[in-house]
């Protein structure tokens, strides 16, 4: 069932995302080469409780930490670790916050030092699948016109979508009805009416689309790097809002 907000829900949820959204922008400002992914999972875990928030993340389905951070082959869901940090490494944190029982999801995918050219373009184009999928989001679309257009942009420019993650309905628990594919076809899926609020993650992958699951294990199966860009959206009176940016 998709629960559809009003627009005092929506006022909430954004003070959630706004944590959110910060959190991830202090992660930037402090990811180093050399700092272990359970040192940066302390700086958004200090961060969100200094708001007055929760963290979305910690202990959900018993997950360890606050943000799960991805290094080069994983896709998603790494758990934070002595894992040290390394220049040239694509390095993507996803995480949530918790305002008065809102929730709040985001994901980025970071870099530290210098970095290829390939990995370069596949965080630029996984940013940017974001951005062509929520350019379909309005009153009467559907959740594939998300997917076909994140597909068509990922794979125009040589890269490949991951079938097995997609993204979510949100609100009052992390994840809601629908699931929101990162592929498709255009006019399939749940027609999208104000009031619906979406977290939007196309996770984009170098080489091939298939990945192995394992438990919270999710890498990509021939090894290449794999990229991760989200946020929360809401489509109210006045259009798409990006609740996270």
């Amino acid at each position: 069932m998709i629960y559809i907000k009003t627009d005092e829900e929506i006022e909430k949820m954004r003070k959630a995302c706004k944590v959110t959204g910060d959190v991830l922008k202090l992660i930037e400002e402090k990811i180093k080469v050399g700092m272990t992914t359970k040192e940066l999972d302390k700086i958004a875990y200090d961060y969100i409780i200094s708001c007055g928030a929760k963290p979305g993340f910690l202990g959900l389905y018993g997950f360890p930490g606050t943000c799960c951070i991805s290094i080069d082959e994983q896709v998603v869901h790494g758990f934070p670790s002595d894992r040290v940090i390394e220049e040239g490494m694509i390095v993507s944190v996803d995480t949530g916050a918790i305002v008065d029982g809102w929730n709040g999801d985001a994901a980025r995918s970071f870099y530290v030092g210098s970095i290829s050219p390939e990995k370069k373009k596949l965080l630029d184009v996984t940013k940017e699948c974001f951005f062509q999928g929520v350019a379909t989001v309005m009153e009467g679309s559907t959740i594939g016109d998300i997917g076909h257009a994140v597909q068509t942009y990922a794979e125009a420019n040589g890269f490949s979508v991951v079938r097995e993650m997609v993204g979510h309905g949100i609100g009052r628990k992390l994840h809601e009805d629908p699931n929101v594919p990162n592929y498709g076809k255009r006019g399939v899926g749940a027609r999208i009416k104000k009031g619906m609020t979406l977290a939007i993650e196309p996770m984009i992958n170098m080489g091939g689309h298939e990945v192995i699951i394992d438990g919270w294990k999710c890498v990509t199966r021939d090894g290449k790097p794999s990229a991760h860009y989200e946020n929360t959206i809401a489509l109210t009176d006045n259009g798409v809002e990006i609740l996270t940016l």
